[in-house]
């Protein structure tokens, strides 16, 4: 054996010890993105309805200080960007991790071609297509979710400014 065989042959055996984490995180952000689509669907319900307890508006009255009504913009803007992260951080690495689920098994897919093992290969590419189509999946539903989501949260801040700017008017 080369050097470079063996090389190969220990890179090959280090990603395949990452293919059942990613797998795992692919279903933790599957599930996670079904819980947060059911929540959004609620959340959506009540904003229709107009009973949709508007969260911002409870945060800045909480977080004020100093004799002040309302928390500063920027303040309120931070803690926007904290309750969208993780369905950011979800949208943004999910496919990510579907192209590592999807590249680890191709590896034996191509090896089971050259042998002649068809039902290998196949094995290897229903593991490699339902990783990635899975990812996509909740990257997507994520995706959706934290644009509008970002979208109500941005107009009730603009709505608090508002109530602001008259409030110091009047």
């Amino acid at each position: 054996m080369t050097v470079f065989t063996e090389i190969e042959t220990l890179l090959y055996a280090i990603s395949r010890i990452f293919l059942a984490p990613v797998m795992l995180l692919i279903a933790a952000a599957l599930a996670y993105s079904l819980v947060m689509l059911g929540i959004f669907a609620v959340e959506t319900w009540q904003r229709r309805k107009g009973s949709h307890p508007r969260a911002l508006f409870a945060y800045a009255r909480q977080g004020a200080a100093g004799g002040q009504p309302f928390m500063a913009s920027d303040d309120l803007e931070l803690w926007i960007m904290k309750r969208l992260e993780w369905l950011r951080i979800v949208s943004r690495t999910t496919p990510m991790l579907g192209l590592i689920a999807t590249m680890i098994p191709m590896g034996p897919a191509l090896l089971a071609l050259g042998n002649n093992d068809g039902a290998a290969v196949g094995r290897n590419m229903v593991a490699a297509f339902s990783a990635v189509i899975l990812a996509l999946l909740a990257a997507s539903i994520c995706f959706f979710i934290l644009t509008i989501r970002r979208r109500w949260l941005l107009q009730d801040l603009r709505e608090l400014e508002r109530q602001r700017e008259r409030e110091g008017q009047a």
